[in-house]
Parts: structure tokens; sequence; C-alpha cells
């Protein structure tokens, strides 16, 4: 089997998403798809937690310490997270209309988090006046 024959595939990685008050490190389980230079992937999703990193960036994931990677090359994404003390169906369906006007995906939908990826080119101040507009009167996000 070559080296190559793991392309196109999707698998999951674990990356360094903090460190916990007593010191252990916590991971974070990233969608991604191998690439052809050694320990590289293509990032698939954005993540909940590991800062740094969006969809369509390609990273290479280090020896040491476990889960630590650097940026190879940056696929001009943003990654845009929303954090709720409660779930709100209502909330997450308007504003992921407005990104996904944009062009942007969302890349995990859960009961409390949301996670998007946004183009860069779409600009700040556009993402920031939709983020603003959907969290007016909305004290929980």
């Amino acid at each position: 089997m070559s080296e190559d024959s793991n392309l196109g595939v999707q698998t999951t990685i674990e990356l360094v998403a903090g460190h916990h008050p007593n010191g252990e490190i916590i991971a974070e389980r990233v969608l991604v798809t191998p690439q052809e230079e050694e320990n590289s992937y293509l990032l698939l999703k954005s993540p909940l937690f590991v800062r740094g990193i969006a969809s369509g960036d390609v990273i290479q994931q280090m020896d040491k310490p476990k889960g630590a990677f650097k940026v190879l090359r940056n696929g001009g994404n943003l990654c845009v997270r929303v954090f709720s003390k409660n779930s709100n169906e209502a909330f997450e369906q308007t504003l992921s209309s407005e990104i996904e006007k944009l062009g942007g995906d969302v890349d995990i939908r859960e009961a409390r988090a949301l996670v998007y990826s946004i183009h860069v080119s779409c600009g700040f101040e556009t993402i920031e006046k939709i983020l603003n507009q959907a969290v007016e009167g909305q004290p929980e996000c």
C-alpha cells in the first residue's frame, strides 16, 4: 500500500484543546483527511474548543506533546463559536440561515454550542453585524 492510499479518507485525530487545572491535557477529536506531507491533515470541520484553526486548514501533528500541531496552510476560513446557557432552536435556525447566506457552514451543532466556518473574504464587519444582531435580546448567548 502506497503512502498516498489514505488521501481522501476521512478520519479523526486528537488535538490539544487546553489544559485541566491539574495539568492534564484536554483533547478534542477533529475530522480530517490525511495529506501527502507526513503527519499532515486537512481539517474538514472547525473544532469546538481547539484554538487557532478552522475548516480548510492543513495542519501537521507534532510528536510531542501528544495532540500538539502546527498550521502548514491556512484555508481562509474563520472559526466562529457561539455558546449558550440554554438550548434555543429558533435562535440557531435564524443565525445558521444568515451564516449560510454568506456561504458559511454549520460545522458543529450541539444543544448549547454552535460552530461555524465562514470565509474571511465575507469581512469581519459583516460577520460581526450578523452575530451582534443574532445575540441581541439573547442574554444567555
